[in-house]
């Protein structure tokens, strides 16, 4: 049954709205890049198991960084992937450093850029060294922020410069997924400055942003929330409140509540089940 979402859209608008190009556009180069392997069992399976893995999340596994960035959805998959291969690091007490969660996240995706990583640090850490330890949950709602917003938060962090200099931020060119990667940020030095900007007139230039940005802008309504609460507000301020929001993440709804990061039933019994298998099933 279609979704009423669905009916209310062109057919046009719906399929660039979901991305759906993006995808078989690239199930079409895997399948010319291993059409002999695929040859055996057919194309119509290839396709199918294809669209399965991205409606489960699993497409994005050790791809390069440009397609996991590519969508939403890729996004969101690769921090629940993230999220469910590691969260061990977290069940254990372990704490890391912001390199040693860099090698976590090539795991997955080996040429994962170190400046995302090193932004989603200075988040957890701010005045501290980046070589200090995090806690897994802290680096990963950190890391999530920026990685799923990571071209909203560019465009923040242009704002805010121009606040701070007393500019008309509405002159704030939005920047592509490409070019806001080099964007450079408030240092920290810089965001102390007047002990931030004014929060209610830094809404007002994020209120214009946000219908800019459809896909990776965190709902009005709560970054509204956010800025209401103060009077005034440094950049990584509004990145850490952000980070910490429960319902930033549950609109997301990439990561479950903090209270249940380390509890994922279905894949615990999965390793139960691929244990058992490993060593011939149980009292063997």
């Amino acid at each position: 049954m279609l979704s009423p979402e669905r009916l209310a859209l062109p057919d046009y608008e719906y399929l660039a709205q979901r991305h759906v190009l993006t995808y078989m556009e690239d199930a079409v180069c895997q399948l010319l890049e291993n059409k002999e392997d695929i040859s055996q069992y057919g194309i119509a399976r290839f396709f199918t198991e294809y669209f399965n893995s991205v409606c489960q999340g699993t497409h994005i596994l050790f791809r390069e960084f440009s397609f996991i960035q590519a969508t939403p959805h890729n996004r969101a998959s690769f921090l629940r992937a993230f999220w469910r291969c590691f969260r061990t690091v977290g069940k254990n007490g372990d704490l890391l450093t912001m390199r040693e969660y860099h090698c976590l996240l090539q795991l997955l995706c080996p040429d994962f850029p170190l400046e995302l990583t090193q932004k989603a640090a200075r988040i957890v850490l701010m005045d501290d060294a980046m070589d200090c330890l995090m806690s897994f949950s802290d680096f990963l709602f950190a890391f999530q922020i920026q990685f799923y917003y990571s071209e909203f938060l560019e465009s923040v962090a242009a704002i805010y410069q121009d606040l701070l200099a007393g500019k008309n931020p509405n002159t704030v060119i939005v920047p592509t997924s490409s070019s806001g990667q080099h964007r450079q940020r408030p240092t920290l030095g810089e965001a102390s400055m007047l002990e931030g900007v004014e929060a209610s007139l830094f809404y007002q230039c994020l209120e214009n942003l946000c219908d800019r940005h459809k896909y990776s802008c965190p709902p009005p309504a709560l970054v509204k929330e956010v800025l209401s609460n103060v009077q005034r507000l440094t950049f990584y301020g509004f990145l850490v409140a952000l980070s910490k929001h429960h319902g930033i993440n549950q609109a997301l709804g990439a990561l479950p509540d903090k209270g249940d990061l380390m509890h994922d039933p279905a894949m615990d019994e999965e390793l139960e089940r691929l244990l058992k298998s490993e060593h011939g099933g149980p009292g063997l």
